[in-house]
């Protein structure tokens, strides 16, 4: 079986933990950001895991295990 690609999308926006997790970065702060307070432009800036489902198809992409 040929080696697999990967995904360079996904790799671009997510990151391996050195104990095999995924990271990822939050959605909504980009833009219009005058409108949010502190506290949950604090908490977009914050990176968060992948679970579940999808923390199995995002490893697929990235071609790990």
């Amino acid at each position: 079986m040929p080696k697999l690609k990967t995904h360079k999308g996904t790799a671009k926006r997510v990151k391996l933990t050195g104990t095999g997790k995924i990271t990822r970065g939050r959605a909504f702060g980009g833009h219009l950001l005058a409108k949010k307070s502190k506290s949950r432009k604090r908490a977009i800036n914050t990176t968060a895991v992948v679970t579940g489902g999808m923390a199995k198809n995002v490893k697929r992409a990235l071609g790990v295990k």
